[in-house]
């Protein structure tokens, strides 16, 4: 059993991990040394949205807050396992590979991108073990749910209540869905069983349409509410990640096989919202 400092342990994926495996120890908000000499990294903004806001944040968090974190980890025992997003591939990019030029477009995808080198650059300074996870898109229950964060829970709930449901780009782009209880044992899995010092996509290997995901809520809540297609602000049409899917054979290489399909977590989701 491996001993994890757990960082980000209140975010979705980190709080759903932690309580998945307690044994770990869930590092507090604001500590940034680890208590073991295993660490798994979930600390990170979630959106390329943050552009519009504050420029600062996506710096602060995906790339600050982790060199101070990084600046502790000089034990030549360590292993930093490092939470990525397949959004550093960019945009239009079908069954990406792990070796794949990557060419994120939004401030979030290319911190994100950023982080993965300054990792790997340290880790290779100090002799220090690492793995690099590309997560594709996760969905699932979570208790925080507004138009920024879960936007399917939110959605959800929008059509339990025949409210108008808005698609950007008619909801038609492809992506690669994954349960968030099957995130999590996917990347134990690779904790355990991987070879160090390479990078992962962590995915189902199964893709749908944002619209197709929609149309299926609609019609397994019974829902009245009306589909709108309505075209991206142009402001957005740079940032917003479209088409992408990754390719998964490596992680299917330790046997990881998911346990719940897409239709059955979206079937909890909407008992749930």
């Amino acid at each position: 059993m491996i001993n994890l400092s757990v960082f980000g342990a209140t975010g979705y994926i980190g709080s759903h991990y932690c309580r998945m495996y307690p044994d770990n120890i869930a590092i507090p908000r604001g500590q940034r040394h680890p208590d073991s000499a295993d660490i798994l990294y979930f600390i990170s903004t979630t959106t390329n949205q943050n552009v519009f806001k504050d420029l600062q944040v996506d710096i602060d968090v995906n790339l600050k807050i982790l060199t101070e974190v990084l600046s502790h980890c000089k034990r030549t025992d360590t292993v930093f396992n490092f939470v990525s997003s397949g959004f550093v591939y960019g945009n239009d990019f079908l069954d990406a590979k792990e070796d794949d030029p990557c060419n994120p477009t939004g401030f979030y995808s290319i911190t994100k991108r950023c982080a993965e080198s300054l990792v790997i650059s340290y880790c290779k300074t100090f002799g220090i073990q690492y793995r690099i996870f590309r997560v594709a898109n996760v969905f699932g229950i979570d208790p925080t749910v507004t138009p920024g964060k879960n936007v399917l829970g939110y959605m959800i709930r929008s059509l339990k209540k025949n409210e108008p449901i808005k698609l950007y780009g008619g909801g038609d782009y492809l992506k690669d869905y994954m349960y968030v209880d099957d995130v999590c044992t996917a990347l134990d899995t690779l904790m355990v069983w991987s070879s160090p010092n390479q990078i992962y996509n962590v995915g189902s290997g199964v893709s749908r349409t944002f619209r197709e995901i929609i149309e299926y809520c609609k019609d397994k809540v019974g829902s009245t509410s009306e589909i709108i297609d309505v075209p991206f602000p142009d402001e957005q049409q740079y940032l917003q990640i479209k088409n992408m899917t990754i390719n998964v054979d490596k992680l299917e290489n330790y046997g990881f096989v998911p346990k719940l399909d897409i239709d059955t977590g979206l079937d909890m989701m909407c008992e749930v919202y």
